[in-house]
């Protein structure tokens, strides 16, 4: 009867085990980013361009040359967003 017992409770933590990395690696997977031009808003920008060196350096809203980094696909979505730099 103790041996049962073992086993079950054995088979019960490899099953929650089991389940815990496959939520950890689920949860993990970021989506596939893209640059989006044309929508940072002042001192909003994701990274370098012709006019500054680094994030948040973006002195005007809506830069053509700033770019936001979101998830493929949302860019064409939005007002004024372009995958591509443009003045």
């Amino acid at each position: 009867m103790r041996t049962t017992h073992t086993v079950v409770r054995s088979a019960i933590g490899a099953l929650v085990a089991l389940s815990a990395v496959g939520l950890a690696t689920t949860a993990t997977a970021a989506p596939a980013m893209q640059k989006c031009y044309g929508i940072n808003k002042a001192h909003q920008n994701d990274c370098a361009s012709a006019d500054h060196a680094c994030k948040g350096q973006a002195s005007k809203s809506r830069d053509p040359d700033s770019f936001v980094l979101l998830p493929k696909g949302v860019c064409a979505k939005i007002a004024g967003g372009s995958t591509t730099p443009g003045k």
